[in-house]
């Protein structure tokens, strides 16, 4: 199946080590801008008790919630260290800075 790649904006809307949340049909995205301009989407919630993932501290290709420190992985969504969880990652496609997510809700819908 092909994927469908929906635009979510420019990776200068994004500060380095920071983030944007994108609200889709899915819920809500947390999209995440590396010191090294490297982008993630990942599912806007702590797998631990739910905390806005896209208003935590970024670090390496991580994320540090700001309600109980644990750390995501931004590549896998997987809680590191000691923690256990994990939370959706999307696909995105960095096109000349223009950003797009696939998103799998919508591709059913289309077919």
């Amino acid at each position: 199946m092909d994927m469908r790649w929906f635009p979510i904006g420019n990776i200068a809307d994004i500060p380095l080590r920071g983030a944007r949340c994108v609200k889709t049909p899915e819920g809500k995205i947390a999209v995440f801008r590396t010191a090294e301009n490297e982008v993630f989407a990942i599912e806007d919630h702590c797998p631990h008790k739910g905390g806005p993932l896209s208003q935590g501290i970024v670090h390496a290709k991580a994320v540090t919630c700001p309600l109980h420190n644990w750390v995501i992985s931004l590549e896998t969504g997987r809680a590191l260290g000691a923690d256990e969880g994990v939370v959706r990652t999307l696909p995105l496609r960095n096109e000349g800075g223009a950003l797009f997510i696939a998103l799998e809700q919508l591709m059913a819908a289309a077919e």
